[in-house]
């Protein structure tokens, strides 16, 4: 059994964990996720990463590494569409304007308890996309299972311009964050995997250098 447990079955969770060059197998948290009353969105999605690490830790053995993902705009939450017309409202809602990403990280080592528990907050500007372009997208169906329904990452709709911010946890895990917290578990990370992590996004990370001092 590996010693590595990622609490997601997300495929974009599971790609950029791969990026470490770790073994690790994915087992998603079944865990309630409403929002509690009053609850600010860094707290939100701090306590579902840590609640999520805690649900595997419980019926596994080995160092879990867990995160949620929330899309932010103004006062509003902006989880996955529920259905097209939906997906419509929030990228019109949306385009043209800079909102937030939240990210929560846990890492939980089932057998000493020690724990790591950190936030990635990202302001993401959003291009003025057409709504042609909207249509697109939609048709393609991959806004359906996004939060603020949109991937930063998808390469025809590209809907993000100007990002300063980190690529990695808009997608759904703060690499250089997850980083500093594995280098606490006595983690050796890769040399290159700043290299590799903008190779892969084709973005050039400003993070980097700042956090793991790796250009």
């Amino acid at each position: 059994m590996s010693d590595i447990v990622l609490a997601s079955n997300s495929p974009r969770r599971r790609e950029l964990l791969s990026l470490l060059g770790f073994e690790f197998v994915a087992d998603p948290a079944d865990i309630d996720e409403s929002q509690l009353s009053g609850e600010s969105p860094p707290d939100y999605v701090s306590r579902l990463a840590w609640e999520k690490a805690q649900a595997i830790a419980a019926r596994r053995s080995g160092l879990v590494i867990a995160a949620d993902t929330i899309v932010v705009d103004g006062e509003e939450l902006l989880g996955k569409p529920q259905d097209e017309l939906d997906a419509w409202r929030m990228l019109l809602q949306l385009r043209g304007r800079t909102h937030q990403v939240y990210t929560g990280l846990a890492i939980l080592d089932s057998r000493t308890g020690e724990s790591f528990i950190d936030i990635c907050r990202t302001d993401v500007p959003m291009r003025n996309y057409s709504e042609d372009e909207i249509e697109a997208y939609i048709a393609s169906g991959d806004p359906m299972d996004k939060a603020g329904a949109y991937a930063i990452q998808h390469a025809g709709f590209h809907p993000v311009e100007g990002l300063t911010g980190c690529f990695a946890s808009v997608m759904g895990l703060p690499l250089c964050h997850l980083v500093v917290g594995l280098q606490q578990f006595g983690f050796s990370i890769p040399e290159d995997l700043g290299i590799r992590c903008q190779a892969v996004f084709n973005y050039v990370c400003p993070a980097l250098e700042a956090i793991l001092g790796q250009a």
